[in-house]
């Protein structure tokens, strides 16, 4: 009988039963989406920087992190890049030869960051080849290089062109070449986009004078999820002329900066929170005081306090449970569509991320968890405010209820 009762209850009155669930959709919709573009705001400065660069793991000779030189590699070792391609969560090797250049073309120069790595692995772990914008990707049996496309509108450089690199080499030689331009690519950080050039190993080893060394490999992981886990894997590997570093080590700024930037989030989101727990039993509270009169008659003729609470439950069970379903389902075009075309954004605060080096851009992320989450927070939410009317039964007076 309850549920029968509840059922009529709620279409009796389809407005106010219409009102309140919208109010519930609302809250998770944009709850689901606020968390969504924090987390996938966060996952494209990781990507941008750690993903399309340094991976989130990479192991140099002692001392390579605190002095970038050329002097601190190590000799390239096939035993050691097996040990840790067969370390449990390790998907890939990519060893590198890295170093700071200047880079010339015509009468123009520019510093940049010169990396020599195996192309084919390369493209494996960061998908090099899929931010190419003009030319052909590079081989590792030309001298071709990729330019990044800011450093290249900087050098007026184009497909086809030459490159002239000037640095200095291992053991203080000079290291000078030229290199013609196999490719531009674009990097959604703007200070990997006006610094990168990529070489073949070989080709940067020859430049630098470094036949057969290495500055770092760059490893490829099953999951970010697992960093932790997995750096601790390959760190009881190797021995202790290396140093193991993740992403979080090398870039402390931006573990450090997405810190600051959740921590304000959660205060943020505490007023929407706030701000959703008032709409919605504001919504229950005008449904109340709009049944004093029902809810007195009911008493009046003997209908028990408890079934009137039990039925007023299972309304607002109902309610809540359709307007957080609701929710979720309107929630998913709307983190799809900005996870595919993310907000842009310009003027200071576009120049403020850039400074820091990552894409002005928020775009969303479309996972499960922040679904599910997020609505299990606003359902809690709303079962708390829900008990307000079933608390305002058992103070019922069936005279005062009733007169008008």
């Amino acid at each position: 009988m309850i549920l029968k009762l509840t059922w009529r209850n709620l279409w009796r009155n389809p407005r106010r039963t219409m009102i309140t669930m919208t109010s519930v959709t609302f809250a998770v919709v944009l709850a689901i989406f606020m968390q969504s573009l924090q987390m996938g705001t966060f996952d494209n400065l990781i990507r941008g920087v750690v993903g399309f660069h340094t991976g989130y793991i990479q192991v140099h000779g002692q001392g390579y992190w605190k002095e970038q030189v050329v002097e601190n590699s190590f000799p390239a070792d096939e035993l050691l890049m097996d040990l840790l391609l067969n370390t449990d969560g390790v998907e890939g090797v990519v060893p590198r030869m890295e170093s700071y250049a200047l880079g010339s073309s015509g009468s123009k120069t520019r510093g940049c960051m010169v990396t020599g790595t195996i192309p084919e692995r390369e493209d494996a772990m960061t998908h090099l080849a899929s931010r190419l914008t003009r030319g052909r990707y590079f081989r590792d049996s030309s001298n071709g290089v990729l330019v990044a496309e800011g450093l290249a509108g900087r050098l007026s450089l184009h497909v086809g062109d030459t490159l002239v690199l000037l640095g200095q080499g291992y053991q203080g030689s000079i290291a000078a070449a030229k290199f013609p331009v196999s490719g531009i690519v674009h990097f959604g950080s703007p200070q990997l986009n006006d610094a990168m050039v990529y070489l073949p190993l070989s080709a940067a080893q020859d430049f630098l004078g470094a036949y057969g060394r290495l500055t770092s490999l760059a490893l490829d992981i099953e999951s970010p999820g697992r960093l932790k886990e997995i750096l601790k894997n390959v760190s009881e590997k190797v021995s202790q002329e290396y140093e193991v570093m993740s992403w979080k080590e090398m870039m402390p700024e931006i573990e450090n900066h997405i810190r600051s930037d959740a921590a304000s989030f959660y205060i943020w989101t505490g007023f929407l929170y706030l701000i959703i727990g008032f709409g919605i039993f504001s919504t229950l509270l005008m449904m109340t005081a709009e049944r004093k009169f029902e809810f007195g008659m009911l008493v009046a003729i003997g209908m028990r306090k408890s079934r009137i609470s039990s039925m007023l439950f299972a309304e607002t069970l109902f309610i809540m449970l359709m307007g957080t379903l609701m929710g979720m389902l309107l929630a998913i075009p709307l983190v799809w569509y900005f996870r595919d075309h993310p907000l842009m954004i310009r003027g200071a605060g576009g120049k403020a991320f850039e400074q820091w080096g990552f894409e002005p851009i928020l775009p969303t992320m479309m996972d499960p968890g922040i679904f599910m989450k997020q609505a299990g927070i606003v359902l809690a939410m709303a079962f708390l405010v829900g008990l307000y009317p079933v608390m305002k039964v058992r103070g019922i007076d069936a005279v005062r209820n009733m007169k008008k």
